[in-house]
């Protein structure tokens, strides 16, 4: 695994998913942030969910997602709904 695994919230399959829609480092996810980073996701696998989503933002922000300011989940969740297929 690599050195997004070491960020919160990032397992093997999401840290191979930015790998493949070309993320591969911390500053390249912090750079992209975590609503294009799910849109380049949810474009290989329309199975990404708004807990892929809450996910990324934590781990940009280097926290758990439970942890994420409830205003800014209500953003990521109105986002979330406004981009699913």
């Amino acid at each position: 695994m690599g050195q997004l695994a070491n960020l919160p919230n990032i397992g093997k399959v999401i840290e191979e998913q930015l790998s493949a829609v070309g993320i591969e480092t911390t500053e390249q996810l912090v750079q992209t942030g975590a609503e294009n980073a799910w849109l380049k996701i949810q474009s290989i696998d329309s199975s990404a969910c708004i807990h892929r989503l809450l996910a990324l933002e934590g781990a940009i922000r280097g926290i758990k997602k439970t942890d994420l300011p409830a205003e800014r989940k209500e953003e990521l969740k109105k986002f979330y709904f406004s981009h699913k297929k």
